[in-house]
């Protein structure tokens, strides 16, 4: 992973969450997954930047793993859009793929702040 690649990418994530979130239709279950995934998926990124200012070692290893839980929630949320019929597969694959990475990549550096820490 580049230095800090993950800026950018939870940045274009929660674009794409907004995106996604305003092609959802406005009955009272759309909206209230909408909501959750906007909320979540756009949190990312913000938290994200917030462990990036961590104070210490065991502050970027709690602000990291908000990451990881906002990343995996924002996974859930697509995945129930799609299950209850609100949008197809197709329409969050690309999204839910970079929630995954992400996903794995926050892992990955909170195993290596751990082990370094």
């Amino acid at each position: 992973m580049e230095k800090d690649e993950l800026r950018p990418r939870t940045k274009q994530f929660a674009l794409g969450v907004i995106t996604f979130t305003g092609a959802l239709p406005g009955t009272p279950v759309g909206r209230v997954i909408g909501g959750q995934l906007l909320r979540c998926g756009t949190s990312v990124g913000a938290n994200y930047r917030a462990a990036k200012r961590a104070k210490s070692t065991a502050d970027f290893i709690s602000k990291i793993g908000t990451v990881e839980e906002e990343a995996d929630e924002a996974m859930f949320w697509m995945e129930l859009a799609v299950e209850s019929g609100l949008m197809s597969g197709t329409d969050v694959a690309a999204l839910h793929r970079e929630a995954n990475e992400i996903l794995a990549m926050v892992v990955a550096s909170i195993k290596t702040a751990k082990r370094n820490g």
